[in-house]
C-alpha cells in the first residue's frame, strides 16, 4: 500500500486541497498522514478541522511514497521554513514523488527545486516560482518527472489523480 504525507498549514489550509485528493488518494488505497507544524487542530479557509496526525519536524521522508505540499493562504508558512525545504529536497534526492498546489509550490521553488522545471502555481504568486527559475506554464496541473504542482482549488480533484497515477 503505498503512503503519502500531505503537509498543511497549521492554520488557514485550503480545504479542497487537502480534501480532494486526499479522498481521491484514499479510494485508491493510499495511506494518507497529515502532517502540520502543530497537533493542534488546524482549521481551513472555508473551516474545514484537521487534526495531524505528526508533527512536520516527525516526518520520515524515507517512510513514505510521496510527500505533498498545500496551499491556502497559511501555506506561506513554509515558505522559508528550512524544516520544509530539508524534506522537499530530501524527498527530491530520493526520487520519491513530490507535489504542491496553489501556493505551496513556492515552498518547492525556495528549496531549490523548480529551477529549470515545468511548474504551476496560484496566479498571485507565478513572479516567485519564475524567480526561482520555474518554466511556469499556466496548466491546472504540471508534471514534471517526480514533481507535480497544481494552480489551486479548481484542480484540486485532478491534482490527486494525477498524485494517485504517477503511485501507481
Amino acid at each position: 500500500m503505498p503512503k503519502v504525507v500531505m503537509i498543511i498549514a497549521s492554520q488557514r489550509f485550503r480545504d479542497e486541497e487537502l480534501l480532494k485528493p486526499k479522498r481521491v488518494l484514499e479510494e485508491q488505497g493510499v495511506k494518507v498522514t497529515i502532517a502540520s507544524s502543530s497537533l493542534e487542530t488546524a482549521v481551513g479557509v472555508l473551516g474545514a478541522k484537521v487534526k495531524p496526525d505528526i508533527l512536520l519536524r516527525d516526518v520520515k521522508v524515507e517512510d513514505y511514497d510521496a510527500v505533498i505540499f498545500v496551499g491556502g493562504t497559511g501555506a506561506q508558512e513554509y515558505w522559508n521554513d528550512s524544516l520544509a525545504h530539508s524534506i522537499a529536497r530530501k524527498a527530491g534526492e530520493s526520487k520519491k514523488l513530490l507535489g504542491a498546489i496553489c501556493i505551496a509550490p513556492v515552498t518547492l521553488a525556495n528549496a531549490g527545486l523548480l529551477a529549470g522545471r515545468k511548474a504551476t502555481v496560484f496566479s498571485s504568486e507565478v513572479s516567485k516560482i519564475k524567480a526561482k527559475g520555474a518554466n511556469y506554464t499556466g496548466t491546472g496541473v504540471e508534471i514534471d518527472g517526480r514533481i507535480i504542482t497544481a494552480d489551486g482549488p479548481g484542480s484540486a480533484e485532478k491534482f490527486g489523480a494525477a498524485i494517485a497515477n504517477a503511485l501507481k
